[in-house]
């Protein structure tokens, strides 16, 4: 078997030794990929679990500063969640891509719902699966009353205010129609920012009736790119791969994680039964948010 290595006699072969340098050194190109996977909450609620700008910008900074990166990949599985949260992401990933001059291309996995949709948009290019779910572009609130049931265990709700709307859907009284007047002015508000969103991203793309697109309405990914929702089918690495050569390297920006947990350990309080508290009901909220879309 011939040897890789050049002929050392003569310095006609130093050029074939420079080949055999770079060959030995070359690297594909890089495309960072950023996870951006759960319900999308401000960090106290979902704790770890949950997307934020606390939790997701440490991530795009490191992604965004990849040395040779020819773009950012964004994996996406979000049933949506907080309005603020999802426009404060997605401002700093165009905020970078802007900086850096790099494309961003959105991976939908299983959904990519209302403030996960929000996140989408924030790329140059959406590539789903076709079963993925997209869309529900609109807002919802959703809540318990509970007056019946403190009534009947014999319990007496106080509550003193300065203000006379300043106890507004307390979930404790009966539901007041001016209180769902004032909710649904604060929806449609927030409605409107995330539909002036959707037509800045996906602009002229869009190709269905915005009386249909936001009305909070979802669809599979084959349907959402007859509306201009989505722009093509495909798998990440396969799509990356046929886009940047075989060779492109895929690094996953996560979470750094702290040393003791490292070696499987971990500091903090805890390890007992749960009870019913904060915690709990953020669980049950999330797991609802999720059935909304049949996952």
């Amino acid at each position: 078997m011939a040897s890789r290595l050049p002929s050392r006699s003569g310095a006609a072969t130093v050029p074939g030794m420079l080949d055999w340098i770079r060959d030995r050194f070359r690297r594909g190109p890089v495309v960072p990929v950023v996870r951006l996977s759960g319900v999308i909450a401000s960090g106290g609620l979902l704790g770890s679990r949950g997307l934020s700008i606390e939790t997701v910008a440490p991530l795009l900074k490191r992604a965004f500063e990849t040395r040779g990166a020819k773009a950012v990949a964004l994996s996406l599985n979000s049933p949506g969640g907080s309005p603020v949260q999802s426009a404060l992401i997605a401002q700093r990933i165009r905020m970078h891509a802007a900086e850096k001059g790099l494309p961003v291309i959105a991976f939908v996995e299983d959904v990519a719902a209302s403030g996960g949709y929000w996140l989408a948009c924030a790329a140059d290019e959406i590539i789903a699966d076709p079963s993925s779910i997209v869309g529900s572009i609109g807002v919802i609130s959703a809540g318990f009353g509970f007056q019946d049931l403190i009534a009947r265990i014999g319990v007496e709700r106080r509550v003193h205010t300065s203000g006379e709307n300043k106890s507004m859907l307390d979930p404790f009284r009966p539901e007041q129609p001016d209180d769902v007047v004032r909710l649904k002015r604060l929806q449609a508000e927030i409605h409107d920012g995330f539909k002036d969103w959707v037509r800045q991203r996906r602009g002229k793309l869009l190709k269905g009736d915005e009386s249909m697109l936001f009305t909070g309405e979802f669809w599979t990914a084959r349907r959402g790119i007859e509306f201009g929702l989505v722009d093509g089918f495909g798998e990440l690495r396969a799509t990356l791969q046929a886009r940047y050569g075989e060779k492109v390297r895929l690094p996953v920006i996560g979470p750094r994680r702290r040393l003791l947990s490292r070696f499987g350990l971990h500091t903090g309080t805890g390890g007992g039964i749960d009870t019913i508290g904060p915690a709990t009901l953020a669980a049950l909220e999330e797991r609802a948010l999720w059935q909304r879309f049949g996952l």
